[in-house]
């Protein structure tokens, strides 16, 4: 089994907000594996899902996004999963907006939830699929800007990049991280050109 979870802030207050692209992600996975029971455990709504031939745990954590590794960890150890079988995905400012990288390792960035996770899990160990929210310039407040609503120009994108984030996840589950990287990595941000 692979557990792919999505990070985010629970409530209506974060829908639509750049920091919750993670929880779009898990949501949009969800629809292609066609489930729609959910199930609340270890402090994360879940879905269990075929998808891509392979047994999937789909989880959005429920304790907010600074506290989402107490979550991670708990489905980690409840599922006796090993940290080759978890994927992570969130936003990152640190990214232009648009663009998909994944890799198998590395520190939290900055990323209050990533960090989370990495020191919950007590390693930087395991693959996650960041999607890049960079704003276009200089903002006064990061916080305020990952936490309001996207307008209806940057949802379309959004939308698009949510896309392209469970298609990185499917490479995945498919054909490894390795592959997944090569294929996506590469690729341009939504709406820029690709030569």
């Amino acid at each position: 089994m692979l557990l792919i979870v999505g990070l985010g802030n629970p409530g209506r207050d974060y829908a639509h907000t750049p920091h919750n692209l993670g929880f779009e992600v898990i949501e949009r996975l969800a629809r292609a594996a066609r489930v729609h029971k959910r199930e609340r455990r270890a402090q994360s709504q879940l879905w269990r899902a075929r998808l891509d031939a392979r047994s999937v745990l789909l989880a959005q954590p429920q304790t907010y996004m600074n506290l989402s590794g107490v979550a991670v960890s708990k489905l980690v150890r409840g599922e006796k999963l090993t940290l080759a079988e978890l994927v992570v995905v969130f936003d990152d400012v640190d990214l232009p907006w648009g663009t998909i990288r994944i890799r198998e390792r590395g520190s939290g960035g900055g990323h209050k939830g990533l960090e989370s996770v990495i020191q919950e899990l007590g390693t930087q160990e395991f693959v996650r699929v960041r999607l890049g929210i960079q704003p276009p310039g200089p903002v006064n407040d990061l916080a305020e800007y990952v936490l309001t609503p996207m307008g209806k120009a940057e949802r379309a994108q959004a939308g698009e990049m949510v896309e392209q984030a469970a298609g990185a996840v499917r490479t995945i589950l498919r054909e490894g991280a390795k592959k997944a990287m090569n294929r996506f990595n590469r690729r341009a941000a939504v709406g820029e050109s690709k030569e």
